[in-house]
């Protein structure tokens, strides 16, 4: 009996002994000469070491190295540059706006908040759209399913309506754009959804 007490009262001094000298990560930081402020480890040893976090790193196979197929690739960067940014206000938009319709009590409410809604983001965003390309366009249009997990024509049919929402498919039709197009990640739009990982990261 004596002896496993001794056992287990060796066992805690060593623990506090390796406890007390073991590497620990302390909570103070400190600026490197020439570095950003960073937290700092104190070893065992006494030994100071900065410590960085870093961001993951994409990593994607290239599936041309053609010149035609760089210069598509290159194009398709210029282009989710130009529209992600606006399809994630669409997105903060929609957002908004459902926050609001909740509050409204009638259809009458509803439908004059709309229609001053929709001429404040006509005149916002009109002079944006106007200065695309085709192609961003057709990019923007998809960018908007991915980030509202619904197309184009599905936001215009909710919220003016199933005629108007055909109305504008029919414009649409004419510049050879479809609003009920449906972004693939995992099928033809998978290279878009690897530029669009490398440039949230920014790698590209």
């Amino acid at each position: 009996m004596k002896s496993n007490f001794k056992i287990l009262f060796i066992l805690l001094i060593f623990n506090i002994l390796f406890n007390s000298t073991i590497a620990q990560t302390v909570e103070k930081r400190a600026i490197p000469e020439g570095g950003a402020l960073l937290k700092i480890e104190i070893t065992s040893k006494g030994d100071t070491l900065f410590l960085a976090d870093m961001p993951g790193l994409h990593v994607f196979p290239r599936t041309s190295y053609s010149a035609a197929g760089v210069r598509f690739y290159e194009k398709t960067v210029r282009d989710v540059k130009k529209t992600l940014p606006l399809a994630k206000v669409v997105g903060e938009e929609i957002a908004k706006t459902n926050r609001i319709l909740i509050t409204l009590k009638t259809d009458k409410e509803r439908k004059e908040y709309l229609d001053a809604f929709e001429k404040q983001i006509f005149n916002q965003y009109e002079p944006i759209i106007r200065n695309m390309t085709r192609s961003q366009g057709k990019m923007l249009i998809k960018l908007i399913d991915r980030q509202c997990q619904l197309t184009s024509y599905d936001i215009i049919r909710i919220y003016k309506g199933g005629v108007t929402a055909f109305f504008w498919q029919g414009i649409a039709k004419i510049f050879s754009t479809d609003l009920k197009v449906e972004y693939d990640p995992e099928g033809e739009d998978k290279q878009l959804e690897q530029i669009i990982e490398l440039i949230e990261a920014g790698q590209l």
